[in-house]
C-alpha cells in the first residue's frame, strides 16, 4: 500500500499459520514492510493447508495461505542454527517491530526472546500472540481459535442453541484467528505512537482467548452482573419475545430478512406501510409500543406470513426506503457481490485473488495489497538490504541456514 501511515515501518515476522501472520497481513495493508522468516526448508506450514472443511484447493494461488501474508516478502531461515540466528539478529538490528507466534520454549531455544532480541535492538517492539495469554500456569500452551478463541472464551456455548446436538462450530476457517491478528496490529501501531512519542518501546501481548473474550464482552458483562450464562434460543425461534422487528423472516425463495428495529413503537408504522398492511397501522393491538411488546406473538405470525409472499430481491426493492435497519442475510459467496462491498471496496484483488480486504481504511479510500510472496522469494534482496554480501549469501545458502 504505497503511502500507507506505515510507511517506512520495517516489521520482522518470525511466525506460522493464521493468527499472527494475519497481523502481519494488516501492517503490509498499512504500508509497513513485512518480512517473513519461514522455515529453511519447509516454509510456513500454512502453505501446505488445502482442505478446509468441504472446501478444497487445488494449486496455486491458495487463499488458505494469501488471506494473511498479503503484501509480505519472504525469506527462508534456519534460526535453530548458529549462522541462522545472525542473520535473524542483523536483520533485527534494521526492524521497527518483532513479530512472532512462537512458544515460550520454543523463543528460547532459538534464541528469539524479548531479552534475545533487545540485546541486539533496544528500541524494537516486540509482539507476540499467544493461545492463552503471557501469563498464568498454562502460558506455554498452544491453542487454535477453535480451541482458545471459539471453544474456551465462550461463544461455542452460548451460540448454540439448547435443541441442538453437539456445539456449533466457527462459521469459517481462521476466524478467530483474523480478529485476534486485527487487534494484535492495532496494539502494534499504538506501541509505535508511544514509541515516537516518549522513546521506550513496549512488549504487546494479543492471545486467541483474549479476543475471544473481548468478542464476546457485551455477553459476558450480563452474565458476570447478572450470575447467569446467555443461552441462545432454540432453533428457529424469533429473535425477540418483546418485539416483532428484531428477528428473522424466510421469504418465498428460502432466503431471510434481519430486521433489528429495537424502537418498534417508532418504526412500526412504516413496516406496515412497506409491507402493505397500513391496516395494522391503526390494529388496537400494536398501538404503543407497551401493546407491540405483550402482543409480539401475535405480530410475528402476521409478519412470518406477509414476508413469506415474496422473495428477498422483490422485498430488498420493496424496503430500500425503509428508516428502520434490515439486512439481507448472506451466505460468504453471497456477500462478495453486495453492491456496499463493492462500493467501499472491501473486496480487493491481491494477484489472481478476490480476498476481504481488511477492515480499516485511511483518508476514504481502499487499497489494493500485493499478494502473498512464493517461499523465501525474497531472501537474496532482504539480505542484501541487511548489509550482507553476496559471498556470504552464497556461503549460507551452501551450509543450509538460509534458502
Amino acid at each position: 500500500m504505497t503511502g500507507g501511515p506505515l510507511e517506512g515501518i520495517r516489521v520482522l515476522e518470525v511466525a506460522m499459520y493464521g493468527f499472527v501472520p494475519s497481523a502481519g497481513g494488516v501492517l503490509a495493508d498499512w504500508g509497513a514492510d513485512v518480512v517473513k522468516v519461514e522455515h529453511a526448508v519447509h516454509g510456513d506450514p500454512q502453505r501446505g493447508l488445502r482442505q478446509t472443511g468441504r472446501m478444497r484447493v487445488e494449486g496455486d494461488p491458495n487463499p488458505n495461505f494469501e488471506h494473511a501474508n498479503r503484501g509480505k516478502r519472504s525469506i527462508g531461515l534456519d534460526i535453530s542454527a548458529p549462522e541462522g540466528r545472525e542473520v535473524l539478529y542483523e536483520l533485527a538490528k534494521r526492524s521497527d517491530v518483532f513479530l512472532t507466534s512462537f512458544l515460550p520454549g520454543h523463543r528460547g531455544r532459538f534464541g528469539i526472546d524479548v531479552d534475545d532480541i533487545r540485546a541486539v535492538n533496544p528500541k524494537i517492539i516486540y509482539a507476540r500472540g499467544s493461545a492463552l495469554g503471557p501469563r498464568g500456569p498454562e502460558a506455554a500452551r498452544g491453542g487454535y481459535d477453535m480451541t482458545a478463541f471459539w471453544s474456551r472464551a465462550g461463544t461455542a456455548a452460548s451460540i448454540t442453541p439448547p435443541d441442538v446436538d453437539g456445539v456449533i462450530g466457527p462459521p469459517g476457517p481462521a476466524y478467530g484467528d483474523t480478529i485476534s491478528g486485527t487487534n494484535l496490529a492495532g496494539g502494534i501501531a499504538a506501541a509505535l505512537v508511544r514509541l515516537g512519542r516518549t522513546g521506550e518501546p513496549s512488549v504487546v501481548d494479543v492471545s486467541l482467548l483474549g479476543s475471544g473474550l473481548w468478542s464476546l464482552g457485551h455477553g459476558v458483562a450480563l452474565s458476570a452482573h447478572l450470575g447467569e450464562p446467555m443461552e441462545a434460543p432454540e432453533t428457529g425461534a424469533h429473535g425477540s419475545t418483546a418485539n416483532p422487528l428484531v428477528g428473522l423472516y424466510r421469504t418465498s425463495d428460502g432466503r431471510y430478512l434481519s430486521l433489528v428495529m429495537l424502537q418498534a413503537a417508532k418504526f412500526w408504522a412504516d413496516v406496515c406501510r412497506h409491507l402493505d398492511r397500513p391496516d395494522l397501522i391503526d390494529d388496537p393491538r400494536f398501538a404503543t409500543g407497551e401493546l407491540i411488546a405483550a402482543n409480539t406473538e401475535q405480530a410475528v405470525e402476521i409478519l412470518r406470513e406477509v414476508i413469506a409472499t415474496r422473495t428477498l430481491a422483490e422485498w430488498a426493492e420493496r424496503l430500500a426506503t425503509l428508516s428502520g435497519p434490515w439486512a439481507p442475510v448472506q451466505d460468504s459467496l453471497q456477500v462478495i457481490d453486495d453492491a456496499q462491498v463493492r462500493a467501499n471496496e472491501y473486496m480487493v484483488r491481491a494477484g489472481g485473488l478476490k480476498l476481504a480486504a481488511s477492515p480499516v481504511q485511511f483518508d476514504v479510500r481502499g487499497h489494493e495489497p500485493a499478494p502473498a510472496p512464493g517461499f523465501a522469494a525474497q531472501t537474496e534482496e532482504v539480505l542484501l538490504e541487511s548489509g550482507l554480501t553476496w559471498e556470504r549469501i552464497i556461503e549460507l545458502k551452501t551450509t543450509g541456514a538460509v534458502t
